[in-house]
């Protein structure tokens, strides 16, 4: 039974028919060697002779190679031995051929692709008919005396007749058995020709790399921005509450903050969750410097600000950025120096770099990372790193000091990796 399958099966069936469907792609690069060849002999019995048609096959083969350089071939050559060869997808390359390595690997697949395929297909038009020729002749009369008349003298013998059906069968199964070879042949030189190169592999792990970075991109902007909005409307609910029977008007105000808050909030949020539902792609998404005097109206905290040169002329990348920064530099300061605390706020536009200082009293800070926090300096660091820029923070002559420098020129990757997040 398991010979049966082997022979028979439903992935010999897919793996014979792949192999024909060689057999048809050749077909026209053996009708240009037989035209060749029959320039070459005169046209003397071209049909009839086998030396011609070994000709023909031998010219046909190399025509078909050089198509195999096209680097459209590889993927339609995978997608056929995925889908009948019974290759697993993994084992197989992605897309066109990009490498000499990965060309000359493709047209070495359909060079032997077509070759197997023809001499298989061949046999499939031409022994069927013939295998049961042989096994019906004993049962028909005509058949039995024109084959035995006109053929070799071993024919004659009573015995042929009598062997005749079985080996009338037994070619049957000799093809079967060469197109089960020929498939199998195949299917275990797909991986190596058709397989990924060193140059794929890498191409695979940037894309992976890139699409991680982007991830961690969003996963900040989610941190930055609703975890700042949070921090704010905390702030403006408690000090409403404490306020609530002495200052309404207080409270009026600090109710309208959090619903400005919130609104911007579920904003910037819908924009990163329509980045996540798009893989990441899209325009470039984030405010910029531009947008800062909202955001320092509604910190929940006094902010002393204070500009040198035009902060809103710098790239749109580094505007930002560092609005990011500012916006988390801002939670930090709301979270951990009191809602009171006046926080002073610098942003100058130096020759070569944006310079970003900010200060606020120590207050109570944590010794250590709360739980499901600490985030913030680790993602203000990320940011400017990947600008090409640096970040300080830590006590200093008794305010908790952040600086972050970010240059104003940015290298062309990194723009190019920040616009497509």
């Amino acid at each position: 039974m398991r010979a049966l399958a082997a022979l028979f099966g439903r992935r010999a069936r897919l793996r014979w028919l792949h192999l024909i469907i060689g057999g048809a792609l050749l077909t026209p690069y053996f009708l240009v060697g037989t035209v060749l060849v029959g320039m070459a002999s005169g046209g003397e019995q071209l049909f009839s002779s086998l030396s011609a048609q070994l000709a023909a096959f031998a010219l046909a083969l190399p025509m078909a190679a050089v198509t195999g350089f096209f680097p459209l071939v590889r993927p339609l050559s995978v997608a056929a031995a995925r889908a009948l060869c019974g290759v697993p997808p993994a084992l197989l390359a992605d897309g066109p051929a990009r490498t000499r390595q990965a060309r000359v690997r493709t047209a070495g697949w359909y060079t032997l692709h077509l070759a197997l395929g023809g001499i298989v297909s061949g046999s499939t038009l031409a022994l069927p008919p013939f295998a049961v020729a042989v096994t019906v002749m004993p049962f028909f009369a005509g058949m039995r005396d024109t084959w035995l008349l006109n053929g070799p003298a071993v024919l004659q013998k009573p015995w042929i007749l009598a062997l005749a059906p079985l080996a009338g069968l037994m070619m049957l199964a000799a093809l079967a058995l060469v197109a089960a070879v020929a498939g199998e042949s195949l299917a275990r030189r797909a991986p190596v020709l058709l397989g990924p190169t060193p140059e794929d592999r890498l191409a695979a792990v940037e894309r992976r790399a890139a699409d991680l970075a982007v991830r961690n991109r969003l996963a900040r902007e989610l941190h930055d921005s609703v975890g700042h909005a949070l921090s704010a409307v905390t702030l403006q609910a408690g000090a409403a509450r404490r306020v609530l029977d002495r200052d309404p008007e207080f409270v009026r105000e600090a109710l309208t903050a959090i619903e400005e808050t919130t609104r911007r909030t579920v904003g910037e949020l819908d924009s990163v969750l329509g980045l996540l539902r798009q893989d990441g792609e899209g325009t470039a998404y984030g405010p910029g410097l531009d947008a800062l005097g909202g955001l320092l109206a509604l910190c929940g905290a006094p902010v002393a600000y204070e500009r040198e040169g035009d902060p809103e002329s710098v790239e749109a990348v580094v505007s930002r950025e560092a609005y990011r920064i500012v916006q988390e530099g801002l939670s930090n300061a709301s979270r951990h120096g009191g809602g009171a605390s006046p926080v002073r706020l610098l942003i100058a536009v130096r020759e070569r770099e944006l310079e970003i200082v900010m200060e606020n009293p120590l207050g109570e800070r944590p010794a250590v990372a709360r739980p499901g926090g600490g985030r913030g300096l680790r993602g203000i660091a990320e940011r400017a790193v990947l600008l090409g820029g640096r970040t300080e923070a830590g006590p200093y002559d008794g305010v908790w000091r952040l600086t972050a420098r970010l240059p104003l020129t940015v290298p062309r990757a990194a723009g190019r990796t920040e616009e497509r997040r």
